[in-house]
């Protein structure tokens, strides 16, 4: 055997090696990459899932003292009063947020998109603002314009209709006035984000469409119907949902508006604020569990049924 022949049967099984060491670097680097947001995930996401489902089969009164209790919990929800009128009043609640908010949005959204509006960007920041200083911020202002004698909104109530309006009126004292409140305080709050979600997608309509329907003789209100909606239909579902998934999330809002509590008659109280209480101020933690995981569960079923009303999953499909 040659020197040569040596030297080669020598390099070859090294070589090897650092061909099968490279491969499973490659194969591992996409897990390496996302290793960071896994471990995040099991820890502060898994993890308290997983937990929270096994706890709302317990009763506790603190964290260390738990009592199982199956599926009693859930039981109890059927007949819980309290929680009944939490899931009334966040019903409510997303309803108005869907059939006013979403409207006014895309009123703005059309308004804002057109070149003959002057200080168009100026306006965009001024519908977005609100959202930009939070929801606990905006419960603290609308506390104060609902103030009598000296809040905003009753003293231009007052002023247009003096005679249902007294002055001194108290609207978040009374119970059949605290859901337009805070379906008031919302939409003005939420509003301009959807606002520029919409506002977006109306700009990325193609407007060929549009020089095409007005060749074909249609005026601005069958260019909205048969261009504007259908271009906007992925984002419009997007917001549907997000708007009525956060508006069963709803809490600081109203918990900051009404002072830490849930309203005259528990007229205020929504399902998040109930969960808290349950949770934080009652002491139990397994039925509070209960209660978030039937929250998330009807939030899901909504969803899906909004997807199937509004044909998203049929879009898929095509």
């Amino acid at each position: 055997m040659t020197t040569t022949t040596l030297e080669h049967s020598a390099v070859e099984p090294s070589a090897q090696r650092a061909s099968q060491w490279h491969r499973v670097q490659h194969r591992l680097a996409p897990y390496l990459f996302v290793s960071p947001f896994l471990i995040l995930f099991v820890l502060f996401g898994a993890w308290p899932i997983i937990k929270s489902l096994v706890l709302s089969t317990y009763t506790t009164n603190g964290p260390k003292d738990a009592v199982y209790v199956g599926a009693k919990n859930f039981q109890f929800l059927l007949s819980d009063a309290d929680f009944h009128v939490a899931v009334k009043n966040t019903a409510v609640f997303a309803f108005w947020s869907v059939v006013l908010q979403l409207p006014t949005a895309l009123g703005l959204a059309i308004l804002l998109s057109q070149p003959w509006v002057r200080g168009r960007a100026l306006f965009r920041l001024a519908f977005f603002a609100p959202y930009l200083v939070g929801s606990v911020f905006v419960a603290v202002l609308f506390n104060v314009l609902f103030q009598p004698q000296y809040g905003l909104i009753n003293t231009v109530l007052h002023f247009l209709l003096p005679s249902h309006f007294p002055l001194d009126y108290k609207w978040l004292e009374d119970a059949s006035h605290v859901m337009p409140a805070l379906v008031l305080a919302g939409l003005w709050l939420y509003v301009g984000l959807h606002m520029i979600y919409l506002l977006a997608a109306i700009q990325a309509v193609d407007k060929d469409l549009y020089e095409a329907a007005q060749v074909d003789g249609a005026n601005t209100r069958q260019q909205f119907w048969a261009v504007t909606l259908p271009g906007i239909r992925p984002v419009a579902i997007f917001v549907l949902l997000t708007s009525t998934i956060g508006s069963f999330q709803l809490f600081d809002l109203p918990y900051i508006l009404l002072n830490n509590g849930p309203g005259p008659n528990q007229s205020g109280l929504t399902i998040v604020m109930y969960l808290y209480n349950t949770g934080f101020v009652t002491g139990d933690l397994g039925y509070a569990s209960a209660v978030g995981w039937t929250l998330a569960l009807g939030v899901l079923l909504i969803s899906l049924i909004q997807l199937r009303v509004t044909g998203a999953f049929k879009g898929e499909n095509e």
